[in-house]
């Protein structure tokens, strides 16, 4: 299915293409899930803390080589739009360096500075040993996170979807089993969880990498006349680190809204914890959809395909914004039996502050599903400061929202649920006039 997103009907292609991605996505949420109760239910509660906190430590530095990765993969859509093979080896063989110096940088900055990682984390003293157990291993997962997800995004940026899915397919149903065997029949404890995550990332980290060489040789053999080029690096890194810096930005702004749920007490934390994971579920086909989408406008976008990437805007946002608006109606209404998925049935107050939660947030998802497809949007088209600039706008309008409107007396801890769909919509808008103001420049009849 290599290359077939210049050509075909618009919406079948992108669905196609779309669904595996969703599909991954998806399995790695019921992976986490299932993690999570092997670890609670083979080692308590004082483990599930300890890896938990990790957890949250690894999604940032997985988004750091994710984001990395996202921007060189639009790039490598770009160039293969074009038919510049020359060009898209150059850029493989810049992003490929680039992202394995910030990977070893990254290695030696979290081994070496571990025992600060946990002061700051404020791991309470008896968690300590644990987390440090946990961390020693996790960390070294890095260099196979760093494969799995350059090959993939090269994988996705010639219009192949699927085998990222396979591959992370085999990873997750090999973490399970791992973790049941090191954990439930071996008694390897915490450290054993991480061994078995580490080695799954390894399985597909190498086993993609294996692949992609035989699929595509001519790509990342050796040749006389590529070679590492500044040039090449510099358009990498301007792609890549201002997406990098635009999920740095999320992660950052999620962890002081969760500064200022706390705040608010243990009930108020239980309803958000459980509500966000609910939040995973729900808007992650649009976020991926808008990934998807991307890709798809970055390949035309090479390809000089104009009347392709119009039509394209046009079924992606209809497709978006409805499957948005569903998933908004469905978590409207089934608010309550969601939250008692997480949440026992007797904890009354905390299920009926989720439920407030989710039917503010949970009705908008449509304007999040607008978001994703703007970031995406921005940075097929060459844009992807634009994308930097709508999260500053989504995240930074909600935080400065949350903490005014939560100080208002009779308000509260609405005023922070109702400072998501405000953020959102106010960068939906930004993002969708700057595209009207500047539709020619940005997608010109080439």
């Amino acid at each position: 299915m290599d290359n077939e997103l210049t050509q075909g009907p618009v919406m079948k292609t992108m669905l196609r293409f779309a669904i595996p991605m969703i599909l991954g996505d998806l399995l790695q949420q019921c992976y986490n899930i299932a993690d999570t109760v092997i670890v609670g239910k083979f080692l308590g509660a004082d483990a599930l803390a300890a890896v938990g906190s990790a957890f949250s430590l690894m999604t940032f530095l997985t988004s750091i080589l994710l984001g990395l990765a996202m921007g060189s993969g639009t790039v490598f859509s770009i160039r293969w739009g074009q038919k510049d093979h020359q060009g898209l080896k150059e850029g493989i063989l810049a992003s490929f360096v680039l992202l394995g110096i910030v990977t070893l940088i990254l290695n030696v900055i979290v081994f070496a500075g571990i025992d600060w990682i946990i002061r700051v984390l404020q791991t309470p003293s008896d968690l300590v040993e644990l987390m440090h157990e946990y961390l020693i291993v996790i960390f070294a997962g890095l260099i196979g996170i760093f494969l799995y997800n350059f090959f993939a995004s090269l994988l996705r940026s010639l219009g192949n979807s699927v085998v990222p899915l396979v591959f992370l397919a085999v990873s997750a149903c090999l973490n399970i089993v791992l973790d049941l065997l090191f954990v439930a029949v071996f008694r390897r404890g915490v450290a054993g969880a991480a061994e078995a995550t580490v080695i799954s990332q390894y399985v597909s980290g190498i086993g993609i990498t294996i692949y992609t060489r035989r699929k595509f040789p001519d790509l990342l053999k050796k040749d006389r006349d590529i070679r590492l080029r500044m040039s090449r690096v510099r358009e990498i890194t301007s792609f890549s680190a201002l997406t990098c810096l635009q999920q740095s930005i999320m992660n950052l702004g999620i962890l002081a809204v969760q500064g200022l749920v706390n705040s608010f007490g243990t009930i108020t934390m239980a309803a958000f914890a459980a509500g966000v994971k609910i939040d995973a579920f729900a808007y992650l086909p649009v976020q991926d959809f808008g990934n998807a989408f991307s890709i798809f406008t970055a390949q035309n976008f090479g390809a000089r395909k104009a009347d392709r990437i119009k039509k394209g805007i046009r079924v992606a946002f209809l497709t978006s914004m409805a499957f948005g608006a569903v998933i908004s109606v469905f978590v409207f209404v089934f608010a309550r039996p969601l939250m008692t998925l997480f949440i026992d049935a007797g904890e009354t107050e905390v299920i009926m502050e989720g439920v407030r939660y989710l039917r503010i947030e949970g009705a908008f998802y449509y304007l999040i599903a607008c978001l994703f497809l703007l970031y995406g949007l921005y940075r097929a088209l060459g844009k992807p400061g634009m994308s930097v600039v709508l999260t500053i706008i989504s995240l930074g309008l909600r935080v400065a929202l949350a903490y005014a409107l939560s100080a208002i007396p009779g308000l509260g801890v609405v005023g922070i649920w109702w400072s998501v769909p405000i953020g959102w919509i106010l960068a939906d808008i930004f993002g969708i006039g700057y595209y009207l103001l500047k539709q020619r420049r940005l997608t010109p009849n080439f």
